[in-house]
């Protein structure tokens, strides 16, 4: 972890190193889609990769983290605001290539990290849609069981996403 952040010159969030701590994202192909928005964890170094990409290439500015990404998708992902002192500071973000870097959820404020996992646990273990903290559901966020892909997260109202079928966990579809 110390260093990943003197590779990227950043100090992650308490709560992006601690999950960090526990897991090291996964490789591509493996774990795929198992995070809101069926993306996937990075490990570690490719996030130290992709912040490099990032800052240098693309010379986007620096502290947002890019953390997840849809496997094989280099186009967007999840980042975490890792600015110190900026109030949206370990605060969940969307980048995109072309899109730049919002908070999320757009224009409602921003969602920290901490609070987004715990609605992940809370979804999962209640096998509903994410409640976002702007009061919105996110009904294209469900957490599903599928043959070829095992966890994802998916609008299960919409068969076409998976011919082979889902199964819901426990939840009202």
């Amino acid at each position: 972890m110390a260093a990943a952040e003197v590779a990227i010159g950043v100090e992650l969030p308490a709560t992006l190193a601690a999950w960090y701590r526990v897991h090291d994202g996964f490789e591509e192909g493996h774990g795929a889609g198992i995070l809101p928005s069926s993306m996937t964890m990075l490990p570690l170094a490719d996030l130290v990769d992709e912040y490099r990409i990032r800052t240098r290439d693309w010379e986007r500015e620096t502290g947002i983290l890019p953390f997840a990404r849809t496997a094989g998708d280099t186009w967007s992902g999840w980042y975490v605001d890792a600015r110190g002192g900026e109030p949206s500071y370990g605060d969940l973000g969307h980048w995109s290539i072309d899109g730049g870097d919002d908070l999320y959820p757009l224009g409602r404020g921003s969602w920290p990290l901490v609070d987004w996992l715990e609605e992940i646990a809370a979804a999962l273990g209640e096998g509903r849609c994410l409640h976002r903290p702007d009061g919105m559901d996110d009904r294209h966020d469900w957490p599903v069981l599928t043959g070829s892909q095992g966890l994802t997260w998916a609008d299960p109202r919409d068969p076409r996403l998976f011919p082979d079928g889902v199964i819901t966990l426990d939840g009202p579809c």
